[in-house]
């Protein structure tokens, strides 16, 4: 786990490139998939978020890991609000903001079964929440690039707001092993994945990351952190998991 000194944060954090992991594998999903929103991972099942925006539909997806077959897909779209950001899961649920496709919008956090993937409850925001991660206890988003963080109570009661420090347009926010993790764009064909201090979000550890084989950054939409695997879901139909071993 890595070590919460905010002093140790602001003095040294590692830098390394995306190249420098050992790619381990590169799945493609079966069927098509509109435009990629979040993933989350958990032992052999793949989550996806997805947007169509022409048939204003927000899709929650479930794959099986080892083959990328498809299992299960719902909507998700509540009225205006279709656009799905990236999530996050507990052991029993699915946290997702469903946000309208505009800026300084407003958005569902919705709770979803596992189990069913059908909805147990909801709370409204008065933004375009663009990412979300569950920490064991609150709730941490971003909204439209990340340039504000916010952080709820599971019933949806608003704890704090502030300014994002980091120039990074997060996508998708992950707590893992005691960090937020962003995962963004840094301008044209760039991009970095960023352990955070959760409380000051000062970095501890950036890898820099480039553009797949198509020409897509790699950290343009869905990322993961599970069990020493990075994973990243970047391209739309046909979409392909890169997986590469986190060191």
């Amino acid at each position: 786990m890595w070590k919460t000194s905010s002093l140790l944060f602001a003095l040294s954090f590692a830098v390394e490139p995306l190249s420098d992991l050992a790619l381990e594998r590169c799945l493609t999903l079966e069927g098509a998939t509109p435009h990629v929103q979040g993933i989350a991972v958990d032992g052999a099942t793949l989550y996806v978020s997805a947007v169509d925006r022409e048939a204003a539909k927000g899709w929650l997806f479930e794959y099986d890991l080892s083959s990328g077959k498809r299992l299960r897909a719902v909507e998700i779209q509540q009225g205006a609000r279709y656009h799905p950001g990236g999530f996050d899961i507990d052991d029993e649920s699915l946290w997702i903001p469903v946000a309208e496709y505009r800026r300084e919008s407003t958005t569902i956090i919705q709770r979803r079964s596992r189990q069913t993937l059908e909805l147990i409850s909801s709370f409204e925001v008065k933004d375009h929440i663009g990412c979300l991660a569950w920490t064991g206890s609150r709730l941490i988003g971003g909204n439209w690039d990340a340039r504000k963080i916010y952080e709820w109570s599971p019933d949806g009661r608003e704890l704090s707001v502030r300014a994002n420090p980091r120039p990074t347009r997060y996508q998708e926010l992950k707590h893992r092993y005691g960090a937020l993790i962003g995962s963004g764009l840094t301008g044209r064909g760039r991009g970095a994945i960023e352990w955070l201090d959760p409380e000051t979000l000062s970095p501890l550890r950036i890898i820099v990351t480039g553009t797949t084989d198509k020409n897509v950054p790699y950290t343009q939409e869905g990322f993961d952190h599970r069990d020493g695997r990075i994973y990243l879901l970047p391209e739309d139909s046909p979409s392909r998991l890169f997986i590469f071993r986190a060191s």
